[in-house]
């Protein structure tokens, strides 16, 4: 059975979609609902000096707080409030896969492409790699 369900969200129309498709899902199984988000960090170290934490703007950070509270409300609209939502900050993937560690979903729901199209071409595509990382079912959901 699927007594927990993790999606993923990043504001993107396909990650919409999974939401939908991820309260959907988790309706018909009774199971409970995460709803996490991850403020993408990325560290550039110059061999010369010393590493400082990176500071996100402001505006950053509250646009995915604000993304999660809204993917919450959905839910709720939906007619499953999250039993709990993350909003996480790191490298997209290590942080879902670190999410996934821990609370040991039965399936993850994600949307087919996010928001960055170039960040997907440096960095390789974060549903393609959760796909072959995760140790859980992984449902990877079109905007169609």
């Amino acid at each position: 059975m699927m007594e927990k369900i993790v999606v993923a969200v990043d504001g993107s129309p396909h990650a919409e979609r999974a939401l939908e498709f991820a309260v959907d899902m988790a309706k018909r199984y009774h199971s409970e609902l995460h709803i996490v988000t991850v403020i993408p960090t990325m560290v550039v170290v110059a061999s010369t000096e010393p590493w400082v934490p990176p500071q996100l703007p402001e505006t950053e950070s509250k646009y995915y707080h604000d993304l999660l509270d809204k993917a919450s409300k959905k839910a709720s609209e939906l007619g499953l409030p999250p039993k709990k939502s993350a909003c996480l900050e790191g490298h997209v993937v290590d942080e879902l896969l670190a999410y996934t560690e821990k609370e040991l979903p039965d399936l993850f729901v994600m949307g087919s492409r996010g928001l960055s199209t170039a960040r997907r071409l440096l960095l390789g595509s974060v549903s393609d790699a959760l796909v072959h990382h995760l140790k859980c079912p992984v449902m990877v959901v079109k905007r169609g």
